[in-house]
């Protein structure tokens, strides 16, 4: 804390702003000047968690008549863990397409109190048998030696005949069928919407992830996927009249043409009805392919090392919608590179699908060309950092629902980032006493409200309210380490939390048990403003339960202001001083203990034109109706 002199009035507050500026500047750059000398150390010296590895090589033959692909899987598994594995999981995703399912039986029992996903209804539930999705598995083995294994709907679980050891590796063969379903969520085909053939995700028989805490053998019952990092090599023979984007890279262009083939050169395909496209993806954790005859593929390589893929269905009123979705993205590239890290691959496409918006390692599905930024987004946070979106839907759509606003807003509207935008469907998601902490499991919402507005809304005001605790700029610093240190490595709440607080020099768990781990509320409310002694004292209640600390803004009538600043307790150090043109005093801190907070200003209550809680609104308080008072 400053102290303060024993001087007159008028020259004492001269002199204890001029004391205050000079600490406070020389107390952040000796710490940024260590933060920078120091930041590598610091991040860059933690130890390096395990990951598990696979390399998948897949075939299938799909006939376009049924629907219907039959295939081999090569699925070589590198057990990096510490740990003896006596029993592999797969997902079989499509199996959730069937009467009677998970995903049928919860959407169903949702409905009768209103909270079902529309998308969904009793679609599943009268799917004909020609009509619903399967996987069947019709051999597996291990290092070539057959294994025993049950089908649990949308999970496969194979007990072993010989362990995995730690660090060692496995070759599992698997022999499988499937049929694509009529596009109900995410997979299928034939929408009749948007009439795109296929849309195909979650299609082969995919490794469950195994990790420090374990198998993750979660069931598809509605949200969200967690993938192990590996690469792919994908060969998918089909009619040749269809057209195909995937996300991975083409590996026989000059055969396939279709617009993938070298400027220049003559596409020779082969004989007959089908032919095969051969993808090759590194270091992903899932591939995803769309199909249609009607497909029509444009590129745009926006730098030597970057292309950009769309591949749509023509429309005569859209048209123009889809093909502008290239530019834009080139557009916004460099600030997102600038912001959120550099982009980890050489390609991405943008492909034309039958539901929503769903985003994949290199590729994003897009029912229509609104949302693309969003779900290109997702690159960033679910396919290089690979968040475990099951239980940290937040770290994903939260992350990307913050950027794709504040990107977006600025970039195609033309103005400036408003912080408090997301504020309005928090306070609905409160008052609505549906919110559940998003701790939860995302299959385990009670609500479909409580899921959306919790990991979108509330997992974008984390951010915003982040660049409230330690200053935007700090905020920004903090994402990029982020990014840069766990890309590849599946990061968790806490992890994200660590970078936080070594980057800002500040404490900051007990946000993120708060915010995240609880439904409590902010809500701060200026009580009192009075005159004792010559001096205005303003009084702060803790309406809420979420200690915060508090931007007080003080207008006095000669025009002038001061920012009184109160950190929170639990933070142990100051944010950032984050403006230079307004003087910032430093109190002591606000224990959470403690329900009011007198704050002392040195002027006479006459000379105070106004007095404002958090005058930049990037805190989420629940009523900002008592955060201002007018002095008459």
């Amino acid at each position: 804390m400053i102290k303060r002199l024993h001087l007159p009035n008028n020259e004492y507050r001269k002199t204890r702003k001029s004391i205050f500026i000079f600490e406070l500047e020389k107390r952040y750059i000796t710490f940024w000047i260590s933060i920078f000398l120091f930041l590598p150390s610091i991040i860059f010296s933690q130890t390096d968690r395990w990951q598990q590895r696979v390399k998948y090589t897949i075939n299938i033959k799909v006939d376009v008549s049924t629907n219907r692909f039959t295939g081999k899987e090569e699925l070589q598994y590198f057990n990096n863990s510490p740990d003896t594995i006596n029993k592999v999981f797969y997902h079989l995703y499509w199996n959730a397409f069937q009467p009677g399912s998970m995903m049928d039986t919860r959407n169903r029992e949702l409905e009768k109190t209103g909270n079902g996903d529309e998308r969904i209804g009793s679609r599943i539930l009268y799917l004909k048998p020609d009509e619903i999705g399967y996987q069947h598995i019709s051999s597996i083995k291990m290092n070539g030696v057959p294994q025993i294994y049950t089908i649990e709907e949308t999970i496969l679980v194979v007990n072993l005949s010989e362990p995995i050891l730690p660090k060692s590796s496995v070759i599992f063969d698997i022999g499988f069928d499937a049929q694509v379903p009529i596009q109900i969520r995410r997979s299928g085909r034939d929408n009749p919407i948007t009439k795109v053939r296929y849309s195909m995700s979650q299609w082969y028989p995919a490794i469950c992830e195994y990790d420090y805490e374990g198998w993750h053998p979660t069931p598809y019952v509605a949200r969200e996927f967690y993938g192990v990092w590996g690469d792919y090599t994908v060969k998918i023979n089909i009619d040749k009249t269809y057209l195909i984007g995937a996300s991975g890279y083409l590996q026989n262009s000059k055969q396939i043409g279709y617009g993938y083939e070298p400027k220049g050169t003559k596409v020779s395909r082969p004989p007959g009805n089908n032919m095969t496209w051969i993808f090759y993806e590194p270091n992903v954790h899932d591939f995803m392919w769309a199909a249609d005859p009607e497909f029509k593929h444009v590129s745009k390589k926006t730098r030597n090392d970057l292309t950009f893929h769309l591949i749509y269905k023509p429309t005569n009123e859209a048209d123009s919608n889809w093909m502008a979705i290239l530019n834009k993205a080139e557009k916004a590239l460099p600030i997102i590179e600038k912001i959120c890290g550099r982009y980890a691959y050489k390609q991405f496409s943008f492909i034309h699908g039958g539901d929503g918006g769903m985003e994949y390692p290199m590729a994003t599905l897009l029912k229509q060309p609104a949302g693309w930024l969003h779900e290109w987004l997702h690159s960033w946070y679910q396919g290089i950092l690979g968040t475990n979106e099951s239980m940290y839907a937040w770290m994903d759509e939260g992350f990307v629902t913050y950027y794709e606003n504040r990107i977006g807003y600025h970039l195609f509207s033309n103005q400036d980032f408003e912080p408090g935008r997301f504020f309005g469907l928090y306070k609905t998601l409160v008052n609505s006493k549906e919110e559940e902490p998003l701790t939860t499991h995302a299959d385990h919402f009670n609500t479909k409200m409580a899921y959306v507005e919790g990991s979108y809304v509330k997992g974008a005001i984390f951010l915003e309210q982040l660049g409230y605790l330690v200053g935007d700029k700090v905020r920004d610093k903090i994402m990029l380490a982020y990014y840069n240190w766990w890309k590849f490595k599946h990061p968790n709440a806490n992890d994200f939390i660590q970078v936080a607080q070594k980057v800002s020099g500040l404490q900051l768990d007990w946000y993120k048990e708060y915010w995240i781990n609880t439904i409590k509320v902010i809500d701060y409310g200026i009580a009192s403003v009075y005159e004792e002694n010559g001096v205005t004292k303003v009084r702060i209640r803790n309406n809420g339960q979420i200690p915060m600390p508090i931007d007080l803004m003080v207008t006095f009538r000669d025009s002038s202001k001061e920012l009184e600043y109160i950190p929170a307790y639990l933070m142990f150090g100051l944010k950032e001083r984050e403006s230079f043109e307004i003087p910032r005093i430093i109190h002591e801190p606000w224990k959470w203990t403690d329900p009011v907070y007198t704050v002392i200003i040195d002027r006479k209550l006459s000379e105070i034109l106004n007095v404002e809680i958090d005058p930049t609104h990037r805190m989420a308080d629940i009523n900002r109706k008592d955060n201002f008072v007018e002095l008459k």
